[in-house]
């Protein structure tokens, strides 16, 4: 079973992180829902939401995907925080699957992951992303680090995640109980 962390922030995006748990559980991997506070978390459309755990809990573990979710001022929180950081320079280091979408992929830069990568995100962040290459695209993959565009591409990249942890026909499985366009 693929093991993938999602991280939670106060004013994450509802979609993208939702949309994404929900894709990856529907193909079988194994969610972990880490807040990075503590109790239930305040989404950027104010629904509230109970982590399966705290970070720190799960810190020191080793999953096949590290998603974040954008959002604001959620993903400013993940950028600000050590312990996410140091999550995606091990898991990058180790050549696994590293993921964000909107205004996550700022935290990327900020994580040193992104220097010589192609990358996408909402083009009202890409001024702020201190590294990497940004494209115009509703959707990257370069390498282990998959990026998205803003909430409307979520479901592309929740399946883009099935695929590679997967592969195809996994894809053409879920596909069929959620009847998606990809």
């Amino acid at each position: 079973m693929k093991t993938v962390l999602v991280t939670l922030a106060e004013g994450f995006e509802e979609i993208e992180a939702i949309t994404v748990i929900d894709i990856l559980r529907r193909a079988g991997a194994e969610v972990t829902v880490a807040g990075l506070t503590e109790g239930t978390i305040t989404a950027s459309r104010q629904t509230k939401h109970i982590p399966d755990c705290l970070l720190e809990e799960v810190k020191d573990k080793d999953f096949d995907l590290v998603y974040l979710p954008g959002g604001l001022p959620g993903a400013t929180h993940l950028q600000n925080s050590e312990t996410v950081k140091a999550i995606l320079k091990r898991h990058s280091k180790n050549e696994k699957l590293v993921s964000a979408i909107c205004a996550a992929p700022n935290v990327l830069g900020h994580a040193g992951i992104l220097d010589g990568k192609t990358f996408t995100c909402n083009p009202a962040e890409k001024a702020k992303i201190v590294a990497g290459n940004y494209v115009e695209s509703r959707l990257e993959v370069d390498g282990k680090i998959v990026t998205g565009k803003s909430a409307g591409t979520t479901m592309e990249l929740a399946f883009k995640l099935v695929e590679l942890l997967y592969g195809k026909e996994k894809v053409t499985e879920v596909n069929a109980g959620v009847h998606a366009k990809i």
